[in-house]
């Protein structure tokens, strides 16, 4: 093995927490290098169900050690109730194997209420979960945001929340109709669970490379989806993270030298939660079919996932991107029992077939998809254990998705539990 990053290749919901999770067995650290507790990692071990929301997916092997990275957002209470319920089911989530780098921005109470506070009024709306996570990135791009490691320094941290909420009280009271916040109040909650979190906190980046030094074998973790990438994706449907695989070293804060292999997560159809357009969405019932097999609930929101057909365009702007070693293929299973099934290969956009997403600005909402048609399969997947297992319309289907991105599917799997995957 050797240091890896994990990135979601569509809109997210691709099933990298059960990658993740099967290649933890051959790591030593596993590291989660942006977003924040608005994604959902479903695990499915021996039948049992585990949402994490931050905490990296390697926490359900013992003896990994696990590192929440300075390019994350973390909400300290969501934290808390993630790292109780994980500690409930026998899990060991003590500050001995669970890092947080000092760098590692924190959600304030007041980015959930400007976050919310936004959505509500907006006509349009973004599809935000509303747990504050783009506006505690906005602070950290404008150098007032609250750092973990500033819990070590009262008289810092009161003073960056004083300075925040000056123009945040604002615009609560003048512009949205909503109660300012007492800064003492939100100074003396924070300081409430500091002697809790202080423990956590580590120099993240020494951590890393020391591992690195001793031989052990790291995994980079990422939440969302390429399409999703706040520079890359579909603005303004996007998160308020870098998603691409590049940014695991400034997320995790190494060089990118560190990272061998690049691990696209590909679903073998298409989703996406929230507003923003998707030109392979099914509106009928096959896109029904599809939700309904595939769970496709919001694993956070609880939200029905939009659902349509795979889009190899979506795709190619991945590798493009991230230039993936390998990609791993999920739910392939869902897809038995649909006679035919529909391929994104290219978009016809004012006159003109395109191979990649139009980048102006209204462009992906007008481009007419351009469908190649394989036969489907009736055969049941879930029990497929090899390639030679699957049926051979499967086998020419994955086949064909290799050929189209000139990516080898090195991970096929066939359902959600965690022995439902096989090498490729």
């Amino acid at each position: 093995m050797s240091n890896m990053t994990i990135v979601g290749a569509q809109w997210g919901d691709e099933g990298k927490g059960k990658i993740v999770d099967l290649l933890t067995s051959e790591v030593d650290m596993v590291v989660r290098f942006q977003g924040g507790n608005n994604a959902g990692h479903t695990v499915i071990v021996d039948g049992k169900k585990y949402v994490l929301h931050v905490v990296p997916s390697g926490i359900l092997h013992p003896g990994k050690m696990c590192i929440i990275g300075n390019g994350v957002v973390l909400d300290p209470a969501s934290f808390f109730e993630e790292i109780d319920a994980l500690a409930a089911l026998g899990l060991d989530v003590s500050p001995e194997r669970l890092k947080i780098s000092y760098k590692t921005h924190l959600i304030m109470p007041y980015h959930r209420a400007i976050d919310g506070a936004r959505e509500g009024k907006a006509k349009a709306k973004i599809g935000t979960t509303g747990r504050g996570i783009g506006p505690c990135y906005e602070d950290k791009k404008s150098r007032v945001g609250v750092r973990a490691g500033d819990l070590t320094d009262p008289e810092v941290l009161k003073a960056k929340i004083e300075k925040a909420l000056e123009e945040k009280n604002v615009l609560f009271t003048q512009l949205y109709g909503v109660p300012a916040l007492d800064p003492e109040q939100v100074f003396n909650d924070l300081m409430a669970l500091a002697p809790r979190l202080v423990p956590y906190l580590a120099d993240a980046s020494s951590l890393i490379m020391e591992a690195n030094a001793a031989g052990q074998n790291i995994m980079f973790e990422g939440a969302q989806g390429v399409m999703l990438d706040i520079d890359h994706g579909t603005y303004p449907f996007v998160t308020s993270s870098n998603v691409v695989c590049d940014n695991a070293s400034i997320g995790a804060g190494v060089n990118a030298g560190l990272i061998d292999e690049r691990i696209a997560i590909v679903k073998a159809y298409t989703t996406r939660v929230g507003a923003g357009p998707f030109p392979t969405e099914l509106f009928d019932e096959t896109g029904d079919f599809l939700r309904s097999q595939g769970g496709e609930f919001g694993a956070t929101t609880g939200r029905p996932r939009r659902c349509g057909w795979l889009d190899i365009v979506v795709l190619r702007e991945m590798t493009r991107l991230c230039d993936p070693t390998t990609m791993a293929l999920t739910k392939l299973d869902v897809l038995t029992g649909l006679k035919d099934l529909k391929v994104c290969v290219a978009y016809e956009y004012e006159g003109k077939i395109m191979q990649y997403p139009p980048q102006t600005p209204r462009g992906l909402d007008n481009v007419k998809p351009v469908f190649e048609v394989l036969p489907g399969w009736e055969e049941d997947l879930t029990g497929c254990t090899c390639w030679d297992d699957l049926p051979e319309n499967c086998r020419r289907y994955v086949e064909r998705i290799e050929e189209l991105l000139g990516v080898k599917a090195g991970f096929i799997s066939v359902g959600p539990d965690r022995n439902q995957t096989f090498k490729h």
